[in-house]
C-alpha cells in the first residue's frame, strides 16, 4: 500500500495563454512587493542590528506587511478567528504548503523554524536567512544542539513558528504530530509563563476545483505548485483559527503537549471540513 503522500495529485488543467498572464502579472507584482521589501528590511537591519542584536522591534513588520500585500495579489482571503497569544511561547500550526508562511506571518510578527535545507534553495532561502529563519537540523545526533538554539530565541522573546508534522500535507489531514522541539519548552532555564498556541489552518478552495487545490505534497515541486496558484483564474480563502495557548505549567512533559496540541488541530480542521460540505 502506498504512503498518504505518495498519492498522484489531481490532474491539473495545462496553463493557456490567459493563465500565463496572470502568472506574469502576478508574479512580477509579488516580485516586486518581495524583494523590494528584502532590500528595505536589510537596509534597516544595518541600523537595527547594532543596537538590537538578533531582537528585531522594527524588521518583523516589513515581513508582515510584504505577506499580506502578496495574498491580497493573488486574491487568497484571508479569515483570522481567535486571540493572538499574547506574552512569552512559540507558535504550532498544521502544514499544507508554502503557503501558510504568508497566512501567519500576515496575522502576527513571528520566526520561523525551518529544516535546514531551506536555507540553501535559490530565493527563498535568502528571504529565510534576512527574516530570521531559525534552520534546525533532524538528524538525531543533533537534537540536543537544536533544542538549545531553540531555547536561546525563546529567552531573546522571539515568537517562534514550528510545523510538528514535519512535512506538508494535502490540507485534509493532520499528520502525528513530532515531540523533539517540544523539549525546549520545559527547560530550566526558560520563563515559567511559556506557552504554545496551537493555530489550525483550513484553505477553502475556490468552487469548482479540488478540495486539495492548496495542498502541496509528495513529489510536486515548489516551481510547478507556485505556477498552479499564480495561474489560477480565482481563488479562495484560507482561515486562521488562533487557539487558547498551552501553558507548560498545565502539560506532564513534551509528548502531552505535542499531543494536546495535535489533538486542537486535528479537530478544529475536521470541523471546518465537515462545515464547508
Amino acid at each position: 500500500m502506498k504512503a498518504w503522500d505518495d498519492a498522484p495529485h489531481p490532474p491539473a488543467p495545462p496553463i493557456g495563454p490567459v493563465g500565463w498572464a496572470r502568472v506574469a502579472l502576478r508574479g512580477t507584482i509579488m516580485g516586486l512587493i518581495t524583494f523590494g521589501g528584502l532590500a528595505l528590511l536589510l537596509l534597516l537591519r544595518l541600523i537595527e542590528r547594532p543596537i538590537f542584536g538578533l531582537r528585531r522591534p522594527v524588521t518583523p513588520w516589513i515581513t508582515q506587511f510584504v505577506c499580506r500585500a502578496n495574498l491580497g495579489v493573488m486574491g487568497l482571503r484571508r479569515h483570522v478567528h481567535g486571540a493572538v497569544m499574547q506574552g512569552t511561547g512559540a507558535v504550532v500550526a498544521n502544514h499544507v504548503s508554502w503557503l501558510d508562511i504568508f497566512a501567519l506571518n500576515a496575522s502576527k510578527r513571528i520566526y520561523f523554524v525551518a529544516k535546514s535545507e531551506v536555507a540553501g534553495w535559490p530565493g527563498i532561502g535568502w528571504l529565510a536567512r534576512a527574516t530570521g529563519t531559525l534552520f534546525i537540523e533532524r538528524r538525531p545526533a543533533e537534537a540536543k544542539r537544536q533544542q538549545e538554539l531553540f531555547e536561546t530565541r525563546l529567552k531573546m522573546t522571539h515568537r517562534l513558528l514550528f510545523f510538528p508534522e514535519g512535512t506538508s500535507t494535502d490540507g485534509r489531514r493532520v499528520l502525528p504530530f513530532k515531540t523533539t522541539l517540544f523539549a525546549a519548552f520545559f527547560s530550566a532555564g526558560l520563563p515559567v509563563d511559556m506557552q504554545v498556541q496551537p493555530v489550525t489552518l483550513i484553505y477553502r478552495a475556490p468552487e469548482g476545483v479540488p478540495e486539495t487545490f492548496y495542498g502541496w505534497w509528495g513529489t510536486e515541486g515548489f516551481g510547478a505548485h507556485l505556477l498552479r496558484m499564480l495561474a489560477a483564474r480565482r481563488h479562495g480563502a484560507v482561515e486562521v483559527v488562533y487557539h487558547a495557548p498551552l501553558r507548560t505549567a498545565d502539560c506532564r512533559d513534551r509528548k502531552a503537549m505535542a499531543r494536546l496540541a495535535e489533538e486542537t488541530i486535528r479537530q478544529r480542521l475536521s470541523a471546518g471540513l465537515t462545515e464547508a460540505r
